[in-house]
């Protein structure tokens, strides 16, 4: 089986890569040049590398004669780019078409958990709006036509290497450096809004057992998850636990809060990510596709944790 997977050398890619070659699939990296995965792996001298933007106007036609089975779409943020896939593989040998949609397509919280298979989201912004449209494009497509797609929602993907979502809900590396410091920090509200921290590694192990129970994953839509989330709260205590320093921790309203913080754009990142604090299970996940996360929701945080201090975006004094 031809396996393509477009983003190849990205946050899920790094590990979903080795995964397919070492199941023994013909596996082809899409990237737009040679960029390197995140972490090294010996399969990766088995994939063949493939440089196609998805920019480039021919980009459809190039991807056709590859002549795939399986398509992994790891970067695709456009109705239009998805209308083009199901446009020229629709009854081609494309035996499988998978899209990574993202837990922002859920938009804000009514009731928890979050059904991964409700069409009646609310996405906040153009992001999740535009991949809210693909997944429900999808789904029309499956039943009406039998395009085989399969819909994967990742948290937010973290790791060694990787920029991650601090218990701000922004990525400034401030906060990090004030709690390994034993400084005090403010959180906003009463510090419960929720984050869902995924290792890569986790969300590749999704696509890939997705392929390997197609039956039961197509026409589908799956929460990539931890086991748990975290709340701001937790997340800045468990910080402070990393760093061997007591908790110093106060709690201001968002107004004051944004004020603290004196960053607009810093802000406005800490709103989108904390107004989508559901909670996500991966009850269906475990179900039907035998998924088992590897990483809990804190090892993820620390391994990029240390990856920050490896790196010196974190300084120990």
């Amino acid at each position: 089986m031809r396996v393509v997977v477009i983003g190849a050398a990205g946050h899920i890619g790094t590990y979903l890569i080795p995964m397919f070659v070492s199941a023994g699939y013909e596996t082809i990296a899409i990237t737009r040049g040679m960029s390197m995965p995140y972490e090294p792996h010996p399969a990766w001298d088995k994939a063949r590398r493939v440089f196609l933007d998805r920019d480039d106007p021919d980009f459809i036609q190039k991807l056709t004669t590859v002549e795939p089975d399986i398509i992994v779409d790891l970067v695709n943020f456009h109705l239009q780019d998805t209308k083009k896939i199901v446009n020229a593989f629709q009854g081609t040998r494309l035996s499988h078409y998978l899209y990574c949609s993202s837990c922002w397509a859920h938009g804000m919280a009514e009731t928890i958990p979050l059904d991964p298979d409700d069409l009646r989201k609310e996405p906040l912004d153009a992001y999740g709006k535009d991949k809210f449209a693909s997944e429900t494009y999808l789904k029309e497509q499956y039943r009406q036509n039998g395009f085989p797609a399969t819909i994967i929602m990742p948290g937010q993907i973290s790791g060694p290497g990787w920029t991650i979502i601090n218990p701000w809900g922004n990525t400034s590396t401030r906060v990090f450096q004030d709690i390994a410091d034993g400084k005090e920090i403010a959180l906003p509200n009463f510090g419960q809004e929720i984050l869902h921290h995924v290792h890569g590694y986790d969300v590749a192990q999704v696509f890939f057992l997705a392929v390997r129970h197609r039956n039961q994953a197509m026409g589908e839509s799956f929460d990539a998850e931890a086991e748990t989330h975290i709340t701001l709260y937790g997340f800045a205590k468990h910080l402070y636990e990393y760093f061997g320093h007591a908790p110093k921790i106060r709690f201001l309203p968002w107004p004051q809060w944004c004020e603290y913080v004196g960053n607009a754009q810093q802000c406005e990142h800490s709103y989108y990510h904390l107004t989508r604090s559901g909670v996500f299970s991966i009850e269906k996940t475990r179900r039907l596709l035998e998924y088992q996360p590897k990483y809990s929701c804190l090892e993820t945080i620390d391994l990029a944790v240390k990856s920050y201090i490896d790196r010196k975006l974190i300084k120990i004094n």
